[in-house]
């Protein structure tokens, strides 16, 4: 006797798995791992302000430190400081790392250029910034050109040096395989070494916005009135420690979701090698 056909299963059909899903719940779990680093920093910073290691006038609380941001929000003009601070910071790397690129690129393409110009740039890119501020001061006054050439000084010598890294570490296999396939040099760096170059580029612009950020305060003590930087020293100087956690906190922020927001930027730029690798 031949076996009974099965029966199809009563329920809703299956739908087939979304190929974004995984992706989203990867994602959700990694801001999830953020928020908990952040809410033990808060919970830690809460138990050493109870534990009185510290005193209480000079660790104020994180909701007092909230309290002082609203309150510099709402009738202190703290949101004209932070745009005034993130402009200054965008124009810098975008200056810095715009005029970095191709200097990494000759850099990297020609060796006694890099044998000429290698001890030099390691030279400028160990000074602080903040150690040419009266240099800065006698050549460019005490307007915006000034705050800004610190910014620039600062993105420039950090993405040249990542450009140049990062273009030198291209694999000679794939220049190779371009020339035995008869590619003149032009094409060469047209269609081999240009797109190679796109994620050092990426990376390029994502330290040197790091590095500006950490440069601004030192940029903003050039007779700024607005921005972060002049929110701290102004704070500092009338001993109001509670707004200088809030410039503080506001430059962390501030930066984190401008790094965030380019490793997005970042993903989709390389998708293609993502696919190429598959």
């Amino acid at each position: 006797r031949a076996p009974a056909p099965e029966r199809p299963r009563r329920g809703r059909p299956g739908r087939p798995g979304r190929p974004g899903r995984p992706r989203v719940r990867a994602g959700l779990g990694r801001a999830g791992y953020g928020l908990a680093g952040f809410a033990l920093m808060i919970a830690a910073w809460y138990a050493l302000h109870a534990s009185g290691f510290v005193a209480a006038g000079l660790l104020p609380r994180p909701d007092e430190v909230v309290a002082a941001a609203w309150r510099g929000f709402t009738g202190q003009g703290l949101l004209l400081d932070v745009r005034v601070s993130v402009t200054r910071v965008f124009l810098g790397v975008a200056i810095g790392t715009a005029a970095a690129v191709p200097v990494g690129f000759l850099l990297a393409w020609y060796r006694p250029l890099r044998a000429m110009l290698d001890p030099l740039i390691g030279f400028f890119r160990a000074l602080p910034p903040i150690a040419l501020i009266p240099l800065v001061v006698v050549y460019f006054g005490i307007g915006e050109p000034a705050r800004i050439s610190v910014l620039v000084y600062a993105s420039f010598f950090t993405a040249v040096i990542v450009v140049h890294e990062g273009i030198a570490s291209i694999d000679p296999l794939y220049i190779k395989a371009a020339r035995s396939l008869g590619a003149s040099r032009t094409e060469v760096f047209t269609r081999c070494v240009l797109p190679l170059s796109v994620p050092q580029f990426l990376v390029a612009v994502r330290v040197a916005l790091g590095v500006s950020w950490a440069t601004l305060v030192a940029a903003e003590l050039v007779a700024a009135q607005r921005g972060l930087g002049a929110v701290i020293q102004n704070a500092g100087n009338f001993f109001k420690i509670d707004e200088v956690y809030v410039g503080i906190t506001l430059i962390g922020i501030v930066a984190l979701a401008m790094d965030r927001v380019l490793r997005v930027l970042m993903r989709r730029a390389t998708r293609w090698q993502e696919r190429t690798g598959e």
